[in-house]
């Protein structure tokens, strides 16, 4: 998708389907368990643990507005306005959508809208809604972040130490700090922050292709690590008792921020059909992450039922992103017919350049 200053970088819409593939499986692999399955085969915990696709998408947030925003003058009420337009439409559908089903399970909705009416700060909004709300409290401290990275490329690094530290502080006060580290902005701004670093540092990025690949591999070896300690669910529900939930999302955040400036700066990136392909789901990314839980705990059971086996675990993985592009028309006519409408209402934000 283009930004409102009409820029499109179809790298990062490469990355956006990548991350949305693996909440997508993550999800798909939920029959028979498979969240709760033993570590699988090097590198998979990615996948089995796909929720960190999450945090890809959040350090890519802070890596793409670094870039669309870094030195220029910002009309700061025009930017929350063109991210409200980008983001409410299809959240007010989902949410409204989930009224109706609950609605029709005898449920109170009266009490659900009370509910959902706290998703301005609490992580309550449903089919994965809750990430929204992070997002929203990253704008509201955006420009002082990027403030901050402006003064001191060392400034930042001071920050998420802080911030790493106040999380060892709530687990040593609550003896879990999961909950805050994955729910929240205060284990999420890690995220945010090193995708602004890898923006100011994409030319030392640039080019090391052996540095991207320790990268990834320290962090597949990391994630096995998380997933032998339990993973998301070792401590139903999300109350691990291991302290390194206090620095998954650094770890994440780094090590994505850092893959995502040298996919995105390494490499003149093809217009071909299959690039374009991945592009395009990258593109509705947005609608596929918000709607494929309607369906993603109930397609696999049908699936398991009615064609074949889905209790090896293996398996599921394998066909779970056939499964994912049956989403694809839905995903296309939310992209055209709830999302696009709203972003003619866009206004410019940036006001000129800083010299």
């Amino acid at each position: 998708m283009k930004s409102s200053t009409g820029q499109y970088f179809v790298g990062l819409d490469h990355v956006r389907a990548l991350a949305v593939f693996m909440v997508f499986a993550w999800h798909f692999i939920h029959i028979h368990s498979g969240h709760l399955a033993d570590p699988p085969l090097f590198p998979l915990s990615i996948l089995t643990e796909g929720h960190t696709g999450v945090a890809l998408f959040m350090t890519l947030s802070g890596y793409l507005f670094a870039k669309l925003l870094n030195g220029k003058n910002i009309n700061y009420p025009s930017f929350i306005w063109n991210r409200i337009l980008r983001l409410a439409p299809l959240l007010i559908l989902v949410i409204l959508l989930v009224a109706l089903k609950f609605y029709l399970q005898g449920g109170d909705t009266v009490a659900y809208f009370k509910f959902i009416r706290e998703g301005l700060i609490k992580p309550v909004l449903p089919n994965g809604g809750w990430s929204i709300t992070v997002e929203l409290h990253f704008y509201l401290i955006l420009p002082l972040l990027l403030f901050i990275s402006r003064k001191s490329r060392y400034l930042p690094l001071v920050f998420i130490a802080g911030m790493i530290g106040f999380r060892l502080y709530l687990y040593h006060v609550n003896g879990t700090v999961q909950f805050y580290s994955y729910y929240t902005i205060i284990g999420r701004i890690d995220q945010f922050v090193f995708g602004i670093l890898a923006y100011q540092y994409r030319d030392y990025i640039r080019g090391r292709h052996y540095l991207a690949l320790f990268t990834l591999l320290l962090f597949a070896i990391f994630y096995t690590y998380v997933d032998t300690l339990g993973g998301f669910y070792s401590h139903y529900p999300f109350r691990s008792r291991s302290a390194v939930w206090a620095v998954v999302g650094t770890v994440e955040g780094f090590s994505y921020a850092l893959l995502i400036a040298w996919y995105d700066n390494s490499f003149r990136h093809s217009s071909g059909r299959l690039s374009r392909f991945i592009a395009l789901i990258g593109t509705y990314s947005y609608s596929i992450y918000l709607l494929h839980i309607f369906y993603v705990f109930d397609l696999p059971k049908f699936v398991d039922a009615k064609m074949f086996d889905l209790s090896n675990i293996y398996v599921a993985l394998i066909v779970s992103p056939f499964f994912m592009l049956l989403m694809m028309p839905v995903a296309w006519a939310s992209y055209h017919y709830v999302e696009l409408p709203f972003l003619r209402f866009r206004t410019k934000y940036i006001k000129d350049e800083k010299t």
